[in-house]
């Protein structure tokens, strides 16, 4: 399993690529640990010929300001 990472927008996009020889369930496992304590959601899904898999996952940047007065 590979992933990049790329930002454009209001969004940050992380590209996973599944291979082949990961079950369903297992990357269906995967994902859903990506989301609950990554925040991502899916934003697109692609199947290739030969078994391979990417997955598009994005989240909102959240931009935080400092509370410090100097």
């Amino acid at each position: 399993m590979a992933s990049s990472w790329r930002k454009h927008g209001q969004y940050e996009y992380r590209v996973v690529t599944i291979d082949r020889g990961t079950s369903v369930p297992d990357a269906r496992r995967m994902l859903t640990e990506e989301a609950e304590y990554g925040r991502w959601e899916l934003a697109r899904t692609r199947l290739y010929l030969g078994g391979e898999r990417r997955v598009w996952l994005r989240r909102k940047i959240i931009k935080a300001t400092s509370t410090l007065s100097v």
